[in-house]
């Protein structure tokens, strides 16, 4: 792998490489970083920027997903790699991710993500019980709806999903110049300090029919899914307005309409299997 050639040329395209290579921001990062001694864990080390001053400051696991930046990585920080402090993993770390956890010890994640898998990555962070935080630079509309709290019109099942699992906030802006090669859109950094990880996948289900028509009315939406004198009846029970739109409802609030929704379908399926069992013939 030849790193003299034009940055901007060498960058992947299938894997939405931009070089974090502005050391202001790399040390914005860094002081950011929550004030432990926990592990750090870094997706997509890139050339290794931000790698080298996690590892001035902790122990590092990193995910590279391209052979040639594996390649390089390994070169460049074959003594930390020697001497423990850099354990570099050469794969895809949504693979890594399907055995629950990227490390078996508690950890904070802290990388320049792959915008294209971004959202798909934090989640996966948010679920793993071992991630204790996430501190992660992506594009700002991705930020904004992972820190947005109701009554914003970009709240949606993602800053719900964020609340759930802790705080998020976004952090600071970072302008496209501070890559190579500088990507089409304005970048954030994203923080979210975890208080519990994510369980239920039914959950996550529930939002997605909350959500799917974000400009509807509430009650519309899970209309589709649920049957509406019983939406109608729940959102009485709450105090929610018919014509309450998805993204002014509180997270908390979410989790009450679930439980309901819940309790409801579990109830009518109890119903079936017994309407079933007493249908068979003796």
């Amino acid at each position: 792998m030849n790193l003299d050639k034009d940055l901007a040329e060498f960058a992947s395209k299938k894997y939405g490489q931009n070089f974090l290579k502005n050391s202001f921001y790399i040390d914005k990062i860094i002081q950011s970083m929550p004030n432990d001694d926990l592990h750090i864990v870094e997706i997509g080390p890139g050339l290794g920027d931000l790698t080298q001053a996690l590892i001035g400051a902790r122990d590092v696991t990193a995910f590279e997903v391209d052979e040639r930046l594996c390649e390089h990585l390994n070169r460049t920080y074959d003594k930390f790699i020697r001497n423990g402090k850099l354990d570099l993993q050469c794969g895809d770390a949504l693979e890594h991710w399907q055995k629950g956890t990227l490390v078996d010890k508690p950890y904070h994640l802290v990388a320049n993500l792959p915008y294209y898998i971004a959202t798909r990555l934090i989640l996966k962070a948010l679920h793993d019980p071992y991630c204790q935080s996430i501190l992660v630079m992506v594009q700002k509309e991705v930020a904004l709806k992972f820190a947005a709290t109701e009554g914003k019109r970009v709240f949606s099942s993602l800053g719900v999903l964020a609340q759930s699992a802790g705080e998020a906030k976004l952090l600071f802006e970072v302008e496209p110049e501070a890559f190579v090669p500088p990507p089409k859109v304005t970048s954030a950094v994203l923080s979210i300090v975890k208080s519990r990880s994510l369980q239920d996948l039914g959950f996550e289900d529930f939002l997605k029919k909350a959500f799917a028509q974000p400009r509807k009315k509430l009650s519309k939406n899970l209309s589709k899914s649920y049957d509406k004198a019983f939406i109608a009846d729940i959102f009485g029970k709450i105090g929610l307005p018919d014509d309450t739109r998805p993204h002014e409802v509180k997270t908390s609030v979410y989790h009450q309409l679930y439980t309901y929704t819940k309790e409801n379908t579990d109830a009518r399926e109890q119903k079936s299997k017994q309407t079933k069992k007493k249908s068979k013939p003796i």
